[in-house]
């Protein structure tokens, strides 16, 4: 075979793989935020409290947490497909069976998503920047988009099969999408991070202190707690303003994830005219003012278009800090890879959790949403300690 033919092989092995991360993303991003428009029929059909229907959340990213966690371990002895394979399967089983008459099946079904969710998202976010080479934070951005259409869709989706009494059907098609997924991974080609795209641009990057590997770390944590947080709870807050159909709440992470996916199909046309620290100050900027907005509604229209916003704001924050972890750590990121998902998941399983325990303890749901204002607050001073590296 010619160096030609050999260089057109792996290009195609490589444009499949990302076909698969991508549609994959799509999937994780509808059953990782299904427990967010369907909070309201959680509480509604086992009559829980705020900090009730919170455990929903904590627990299915305290199992993201756990997945991370197995997920390094597979990568490093089996492999990074392994880990999708296993990823996607365990998602499936869990969409099959979310919509349990009873509680204990709902949790362990959700459990099963975070789970899954945990074993795939770190392998799919770094395979992809490590592709993406010196653009590597537009095709997280991108990747990140993709998760986005499956947030942006589900809670239109759920509304409309809760209106036609065919939730439990269309789960089991996204559930044998995932059964799909996991197979057409067994016949795919992932690269490990020693057979990536060539890094000798990343050689010369200054060297990474204990100072700004933990400021990293919190921002990790810090982002995937707002982002989650508002995703969460949207539902919950619009359907309790005064005057609101039960029904139209459930499209309120429809606009936060519109405009978080608004955000991520138009970052890479932003990205190589902007600086990416001065982008992500911006960025959270507007979240912290559009989500006070939303946090203070007092209409439906309001709160829909204060959410899409906040979204908005979120859009870019996360592929960035992706980017920053893959070229900041050149061939020492496989050290530190699973610490700064490992904090994402942790900001996830902890933040909605809070939101619904000073919900019910400090006079209503508008004071659990000062917790992600407070998290985007401190990623905001975080920044100036990583801004030497990121602007190197």
């Amino acid at each position: 075979m010619t160096t030609q033919a050999i260089a057109l092989n792996a290009a195609a092995r490589q444009r499949y793989l990302l076909v698969l991360l991508f549609a994959g993303f799509v999937l994780t991003g509808v059953e990782i935020t299904l427990a967010g428009p369907m909070l309201p029929l959680f509480i509604q059909r086992w009559s829980l409290t705020d900090s009730q229907a919170g455990i929903f959340f904590t627990l299915e990213f305290g199992f993201s947490l756990a997945g991370v966690w197995i997920s390094s371990l597979i990568t490093h002895y089996f492999g990074s497909r392994t880990s999708l394979v296993l990823g996607y399967l365990l998602i499936g089983f869990g969409l099959a069976i979310v919509n349990a008459s009873s509680m204990n099946v709902a949790l362990f079904a959700l459990g099963a998503l975070g789970f899954g969710y945990g074993l795939v998202v770190p392998v799919t976010n770094v395979t992809v920047a490590e592709i993406g080479g010196l653009r590597s934070a537009s095709l997280v951005s991108l990747v990140n988009f993709a998760w986005g259409v499956g947030s942006f869709a589900i809670p239109l989706l759920v509304l409309v099969a809760l209106k036609g009494a065919f939730l439990t059907k269309m789960l089991y098609i996204f559930a044998g999408f995932g059964g799909l997924l996991a197979f057409s991974f067994l016949f795919s080609h992932v690269p490990e991070h020693q057979e990536a795209t060539p890094r000798s641009e990343t050689s010369a990057s200054p060297k990474v202190g204990m100072v700004i590997t933990a400021t990293l770390a919190a921002l990790f944590f810090l982002y995937v707690a707002t982002e989650v947080s508002f995703g969460s709870w949207a539902a919950a807050h619009v359907k309790r303003l005064a005057g609101n159909g039960n029904s139209l709440a459930t499209l309120a992470p429809m606009f936060f994830y519109g405009g978080l996916m608004t955000g991520r199909a138009l970052a890479p046309l932003i990205l190589p005219h902007v600086r990416e620290l001065r982008l992500v100050w911006t960025a959270l900027s507007a979240v912290v003012f559009f989500g006070f907005i939303f946090v203070f509604a007092g209409t439906q229209r309001t709160a829909f278009v204060s959410v899409a916003a906040t979204g908005l704001g979120c859009a870019t924050v996360f592929p960035i800090y992706v980017a920053w972890l893959s070229r900041w750590y050149g061939d020492q990121i496989t050290h530190v890879r699973g610490v700064m998902f490992s904090m994402s998941s942790i900001g996830s399983a902890s933040a909605p959790g809070i939101v619904g325990f000073v919900s019910t303890h400090a006079g209503g749901l508008r004071a659990g949403l000062f917790v992600p204002l407070v998290c985007a607050l401190l990623m905001i001073v975080l920044l100036f300690l990583v801004r030497r590296q990121a602007a190197a």
